[in-house]
């Protein structure tokens, strides 16, 4: 490792220290105070289970530090630069490999373009595949912040209904033969929030209405890689081709969200339309740097490293949760154990009101997610989201003693 190399290394470990522990230390400052290095900041006691992030402690720090070590090797220059709008080849190339590790098929290089995470995905796909007052279709739990995106283009929902099997196609085809939407956006695997897989019939089925009533497909694919009992349907990235297909991916759940960097997959058509818009014109490529840093991880076989230890512990807290929420809670109280993802999906018995019953967790420490979150229609009031993937099994155990709490209280 050359000299520059080591102290780019100290140096990028130093800072992260540096942030952890100013994190830490704000745990203690006044929660009126502006100062904040995360997302959403968690009040001493509390156990927040709507939380839907990768635990602290499971963020791949030292990982990190060797891969920007390591990227920092070669000639590196290009990487600071604006950079090429598809994004880096070499990391596509990269990404590429690693994705048909996790896929089980082809993927090209061709076929990706770098994004600033899932979410950006999104909001681009909203501006340049819509317009405002355009409708689209969602399905019925939908994922919560995606909706606020949608919000933000003005876009008008149609909720489809979903079951064990997930999205439930005859509703689409029913729907599809009286409106036309600018797209459809469905959550194929471990779906957030109720965890369900897409069966392989159905995305095969899905693709086939694609295909034939020229619907777009917005396919956010975030959670696949995180199998836990069973492996998932292949994606419906496998039917860009065939079919007007846009699958997301993102860095966020298998390596760390503060990468901001994800990617989607898309026929060269499709890729060429995204590559001409205004955003990629006018600032280059997307996370450059980062994507540097990311393809070291990848080469180095870090972010597969990474991706086992998160299942392993992943699985352990979602079964010791499951059971506890088998044994703790009312027979009333209704849920699949997932076989991947983040999330558990609770139904409460009729005339349980989950957005009514959250202050009362809150006054026993205790914070899930309310259905109508996730609603499009106002519906869902007797469901609620709990994610087991920022708390480590004893602080789970522990939230579901209160949700029972809560709960027999009423």
């Amino acid at each position: 490792m050359t000299a520059f190399a080591t102290k780019t290394h100290s140096q990028l470990k130093a800072a992260v220290l540096y942030l952890t522990r100013t994190h830490a230390m704000q745990e203690t400052i006044h929660p009126m105070s502006t100062l904040s290095s995360a997302q959403k900041e968690i009040p001493p006691g509390m156990i927040d289970l709507a939380i839907g992030q990768p635990s602290p402690r499971l963020l791949p720090v030292d990982a990190m530090a060797k891969a920007a070590a390591h990227c920092t090797t070669r000639p590196g220059r290009m990487l600071l630069s604006y950079g090429v709008e598809q994004g880096d080849s070499d990391f596509r190339m990269t990404l590429a490999q690693f994705l048909e590790s996790i896929y089980g098929m082809p993927v090209e290089p061709a076929h990706l373009l770098v994004t600033n995470g899932a979410s950006q995905a999104i909001d681009m796909i909203c501006t340049l595949f819509s317009k405002a007052g355009d409708t689209i279709f969602v399905e019925e739990p939908t994922y919560f912040l995606a909706r606020k995106i949608f919000a933000d283009h003005q876009l008008k929902p149609v909720s489809l209904p979903m079951d064990e099997d997930g999205l439930v196609l005859e509703a689409l085809e029913e729907e599809l033969r009286r409106a036309r939407p600018a797209f459809l956006y469905t959550i194929p695997t471990y779906h957030n929030p109720t965890s369900v897989c897409l069966s392989a019939a159905r995305r095969e089925k899905l693709a086939e209405l694609s295909r034939r009533f020229e619907l777009l497909v917005v396919a956010d694919e975030v959670y696949h890689p995180l199998s836990y009992i069973s492996s998932p349907p292949p994606p419906m990235a496998g039917f860009c081709l065939s079919a007007n297909i846009i699958s997301l991916g993102s860095f966020s759940k298998i390596l760390a969200p503060g990468l901001r960097l994800g990617w989607l997959q898309a026929a060269p058509e499709v890729i060429g339309r995204i590559v001409k818009c205004g955003l990629l014109d006018s600032g280059g490529g997307l996370n450059p740097f980062i994507s540097g840093i990311v393809r070291s991880a990848l080469e180095l076989g870090l972010a597969l490293e990474n991706l086992a230890v998160l299942k392993e512990t992943y699985s352990h807290r979602m079964q010791a949760m499951s059971s506890a929420l088998r044994s703790k809670l009312p027979a009333a109280v209704r849920f699949t154990e997932p076989s991947g993802g983040f999330f558990i999906w609770l139904a409460l018995p009729k005339g349980i009101d989950a957005t009514a019953l959250l202050p009362k967790a809150i006054e026993q420490n205790l914070e899930f997610m309310p259905g109508p979150k996730f609603s499009s229609r106002d519906g869902l009031k007797n469901h609620l989201r709990l994610s087991f993937a920022y708390y480590d099994t004893p602080e789970l155990l522990e939230g579901v003693e209160r949700l029972a709490h809560v709960l027999a209280e009423g």
